[in-house]
């Protein structure tokens, strides 16, 4: 049931990698709808979707330490494995990238269809405490360089980051109460709806095939980490702090779905690998056609 709940979210990654490469409707297109989407359509929906939402629960606190506990726990593991085993940071940001960044697209469509509108409420909770987190510590991996040059780094690409902008607007509405005035929740809620079809079409668009042919080991190995250990680590770590439903839910997706196709993007602005990058992100998405059922399944999610 789950597969064929949801495979529709696949056939529209397919579908935008089919169309991109008959060169439809243009070769310029896909680039211009992802940005607009980054740009636009998403932060709407994460600022509508934050907006309204219980903030102040204790039990939204507890989703988002548990949150920032997997992926620090897992970064941690990553950064003592790569003392045992030196790798430079142009080989060691795609991996980190890899492991503790997710498809923020296909994850929220998901949970849309599993869990509906509360679903993406807490989900976009989750997102504006992970989003800053994975940022930094990708930069931080991707960087070789000095403090200094890492700090400017990150001050500047978090301030140019539309989704972090949109979670702190959307997180600053909820706290005062003040909701969205004036119509724009209907405003809001019509970019948003068109976000998640354009964006599981983009990343459809953005798969390389090629760069499957290097580096098989570490895409395997990689894979692993990211599809099936890090939803048994957000299993964990729910029932330890005593997250269940639809809270449970959320953790258990954005740990199992693949890394985020923008850590293409990163890792050729840091000067990483951008083969290996490219690779993992492919890579991912073929297997988490069959990964993600399994993990919710397995895990009763």
């Amino acid at each position: 049931m789950l597969f064929f709940t949801i495979w529709p979210l696949f056939a529209l990654i397919c579908l935008g990698y089919i169309l991109a490469r008959r060169g439809f409707p243009d070769p310029g297109f896909w680039a211009a709808a992802e940005r607009i989407n980054y740009f636009v359509l998403f932060p709407a929906l994460l600022l509508g979707s934050l907006a309204e939402a219980p903030v102040r629960d204790p039990l939204m606190l507890r989703l988002g330490g548990a949150a920032v506990a997997i992926i620090l726990f897992a970064a941690l593991a990553l950064a003592l494995a790569r003392r045992a085993h030196p790798m430079p940071a142009a080989r060691f940001g795609p991996v980190l990238q890899g492991t503790v960044r997710f498809n923020t697209y296909l994850g929220l469509a998901i949970l849309a269809t599993l869990a509906g509108p509360v679903g993406i409420e807490r989900a976009a909770l989750y997102l504006a405490i992970a989003v800053p987190l994975v940022n930094v510590l990708s930069i931080m991996a991707l960087t070789e360089a000095g403090q200094a040059r890492t700090l400017l780094v990150l001050l500047r690409t978090m301030a140019r980051n539309p989704l972090i902008l949109a979670c702190l607007g959307g997180i600053a509405l909820a706290l005062t109460g003040w909701g969205l005035p004036f119509g724009t929740e209907r405003l809001l809620d019509l970019l948003a709806q068109a976000s998640l079809p354009l964006g599981l079409l983009c990343v459809g668009a953005a798969l390389q095939p090629a760069a499957l042919l290097r580096d098989g080991l570490t895409l395997a190995a990689t894979g692993t980490l990211r599809l099936l250990l890090m939803p048994l680590l957000a299993a964990l770590i729910a029932r330890a702090v005593g997250l269940s439903g639809v809270e449970a839910l959320v953790l258990i997706v954005f740990s199992a779905i693949p890394t985020a196709p923008t850590s293409y993007v990163l890792t050729q602005q840091l000067n990483g690998d951008g083969t290996l990058m490219a690779g993992i992100v492919t890579s991912q998405t073929i297997a988490a056609i069959a990964t993600i059922p399994l993990a919710l399944w397995v895990l009763g999610a």
